[in-house]
């Protein structure tokens, strides 16, 4: 992806956080110069990936598979320094926009339609050597249990939830006609660098073409501490 590309979902997604009315922590707008000058005190940000994050997928096809987030807390499954057990994101979906069929072995979540569109999820169980399962799959949508075939696509309109357990696979994508969706996710710890089941071989993090400075750092790109 351009930094070009990069920088104009990041304005897009602010600007959309802020008409949700949901504020994002201070550090969220800082340059790479603010960034060069933070001390330790904000390892933790730096550790556990909080911020930015744009993915393609490695596709190079943002509009039609791709995801804007912004992890805002999260602790580490391997670093004792870190021993939140929580994770919390802000994930934005476009119109028909795809986040390709996965699922997590070590992480439970709850997927929160914040405002907005409506958010579909498509669900399925996996089978022991992870292929996708043909049984019915039992779901939670605010707490109410409910059973579906397999391959259903559950709509969430505003204020809904899903509970998506770990080995349960899921893609979602905001409705066409509807506009963006706003996502909350709560979960335990998250790990992007090891948790993820993609069904089809997926990128995660992008390539990025340097054509202009970076508005924001994205997660994976903070400069270590200043001994």
């Amino acid at each position: 992806m351009k930094r070009s590309e990069i920088n104009a979902i990041l304005r897009d997604a602010a600007d959309f956080c802020r008409r949700m009315n949901f504020n994002l922590p201070p550090w969220a707008y800082w340059t790479a110069e603010d960034w060069a000058k933070a001390g330790h005190e904000y390892d933790e940000i730096r550790d556990n990936m909080l911020g930015w994050d744009i993915t393609d997928y490695g596709h190079g096809k943002f509009r039609e598979i791709g995801l804007a987030l912004f992890t805002i807390r999260n602790g580490s499954l391997k670093n004792p320094k870190y021993a939140k057990p929580y994770a919390e994101k802000l994930l934005i979906s476009q119109e028909d926009q795809l986040s390709p069929n996965h699922f997590h072995w070590s992480k439970m979540e709850d997927i929160i339609n914040r405002g907005g569109g409506n958010l579909m999820v498509q669900v399925w169980n996996a089978t022991p050597g992870e292929e996708l399962a043909d049984t019915p799959v039992t779901v939670h949508l605010d707490g109410v249990e409910q059973t579906v075939p397999a391959g259903t696509v559950l709509r969430l309109t505003p204020g809904m939830s899903i509970t998506l357990p770990q080995r349960q696979y899921h893609a979602f994508w905001a409705e066409r006609g509807h506009g963006s969706v706003l996502i909350g996710e709560v979960s335990m710890v998250n790990d992007d660098n090891t948790d993820n089941r993609f069904y089809e071989t997926q990128g995660r993090f992008p390539t990025i073409e340097e054509d202009e400075p970076p508005l924001y750092l994205l997660c994976n790109e903070y400069p270590a501490a200043k001994e």
